[in-house]
């Protein structure tokens, strides 16, 4: 089956991690699992993890521990992963230049070209930057947080 809904980083993390918001977000991957996610999500929720370890915001033992759950997410299909490919990162300045009126960084206009070439209906995520503009390319978004 595949995935109606695209979650970005910034939602995958209050999965993970215990957060404000995280309830919220527990109980929407519980009603509409499997959800879609990316490669390149799978990097930069690595690269959280870290910064949140050297931070001593989080333990080794626990940052390999929600690295192994995410990856176990991904085997068994509740969270599905797409690969990124070439001509998403192209897109992804397209984005950037059609919303000239959202703030958008790199990282947010490549998920907003992953979740425009998957097709998905809507985007799940806690940054209100990517909800406005998600909004402006006529997506339905759940906002966490």
């Amino acid at each position: 089956m595949a995935a109606a809904i695209y979650l970005d980083t910034s939602a995958l993390a209050k999965w993970y991690l215990n957060e404000a918001g995280s309830e919220e977000v527990e109980v929407f991957l519980l009603e509409e699992a499997p959800v879609a996610i990316s490669t390149f999500s799978v990097v930069e929720m690595r690269c959280l993890l870290a910064r949140r370890r050297r931070a001593g915001e989080i333990d080794p033992m626990l940052e390999m521990r929600i690295f192994a759950t995410l990856e176990e997410d991904m085997r068994s299909g509740h969270l599905v992963r797409h690969p990124v490919e070439d001509a998403m990162v192209v897109a992804a300045p397209g984005w950037i230049a059609s919303l000239p009126d959202h703030p958008l960084r790199a990282l947010d206009a490549l998920h907003l070209a992953i979740a425009m070439d998957l097709g998905v209906s809507t985007v799940a995520t806690a940054d209100p930057v990517m909800a406005g503009a998600a909004e402006a390319l006529d997506l339905q978004v759940k906002r966490f947080g």
